[in-house]
């Protein structure tokens, strides 16, 4: 099996205020797409498996891509997410190929990065939205970074593509008031406190 890649898009937001105060330094939100044929459109396969392992240097790339994209520093990322948005010729499960390879990589690249990658799986139309689900890198109870980006491309998925994608973030939101645990009281190391 080969993966086709029809085209990969980023986009990066600056984030310097949300109504309150302005903030001392942006917080960057930034996303990465991969959009690619499905293989298995318009049919139903048993074993789709084998395909999480021709994506995983995919998955590197788009990583590598997006910290890039958000300045080149592992120690700048604070969260992190990961969602699918496969075209209608396909099934929900299709989408779920994305965890291991685009979650996984995200982790290898920041190095300590404890929580489990929080996801989103869709199937919907060229030009569909898709909200990826986004928190703390090392604690997923971490309240101030329970986020989301929003990202679409206009021309995809294709009846018989998927739009694979990763956000990350550098910071929470922009003014967190709603107590919890926060980033300075992870101590459990367990990847959720």
């Amino acid at each position: 099996m080969s993966i086709d890649v029809r085209k990969i898009v980023v986009g990066v937001e600056e984030v310097r205020h949300d109504g309150g105060p302005k903030l001392d330094k942006p917080i960057l939100k930034g996303w990465v797409a991969a959009v690619l044929k499905n293989p298995f459109a318009g049919r139903y396969v048993e074993d789709i498996q084998p395909m999480m392992d021709e994506l995983k240097p995919l998955g590197l790339e788009c990583s590598t891509k997006l910290l890039k994209a958000l300045g080149g520093d592992t120690a700048a990322i604070e969260a992190y997410g990961k969602g699918s948005l496969v075209g209608s010729a396909g099934e929900l499960e299709h989408g779920a190929l994305w965890h291991v390879p685009g979650g996984y990589a995200m982790r290898e690249l920041l190095g300590e990065a404890l929580a489990i990658v929080p996801s989103m799986t869709k199937v919907g139309p060229m030009g569909a939205i898709l909200d990826v689900p986004i928190h703390h890198r090392n604690a997923a109870y971490v309240r101030s970074h329970f986020d989301g980006v929003t990202l679409m491309v206009q021309d995809s998925p294709r009846a018989d593509e998927i739009l694979f994608a990763l956000a990350m973030t550098t910071g929470g939101r922009p003014h967190p008031r709603m107590g919890g645990l926060t980033q300075d009281q992870i101590s459990k190391r367990d990847g959720q406190r």
